[in-house]
């Protein structure tokens, strides 16, 4: 299946980016907004507790069942928004990491952010994405 994601670099800017600056979709393309993935089990409890790696992991797990219920994958993510509960920059890497690995070559533009707190007891970790299909 064509994709109508085309990730955008810029040798105007900074190489040490670990992701593309910018994507396009083209405008026959339907967006897909996803609600925040959490690092939530099916029983509702939160995964992986004080584990930054383990939650952007199952946060990631969540976020491609989400795709996939929407007819799309991690393939067709025009960009991604990281939010690490935490002051620490090592915490946002160590999280950053999980999801940078998760996506592999389609290096997709994205925002990382440490926050004060998130939404479900003990969560570290929540990812965003707006992914964008071509319907055959």
């Amino acid at each position: 299946m064509p994709r109508a994601v085309t990730l955008i670099r810029s040798g105007s800017l900074s190489d040490v980016a670990e992701y593309a600056y910018a994507a396009t979709a083209p405008a026959e393309a339907r967006l897909v907004f996803l609600a925040g993935a959490c690092p939530l089990n099916e029983d509702g409890s939160t995964a992986a507790k004080g584990d930054y790696a383990g939650q952007a992991a199952k946060a990631v797990e969540n976020m491609r069942t989400a795709l996939a219920d929407a007819g799309a994958s991690i393939e067709d993510v025009i960009g991604t928004r990281v939010l690490v509960a935490s002051s620490r920059r090592e915490d946002l890497v160590t999280a950053w990491e999980v999801v940078r690995d998760a996506f592999g070559d389609h290096d997709v533009p994205s925002t990382l952010m440490g926050v004060t707190v998130l939404g479900y007891d003990d969560q570290l970790v929540e990812v965003e994405a707006v992914a964008a299909v071509l319907d055959s």
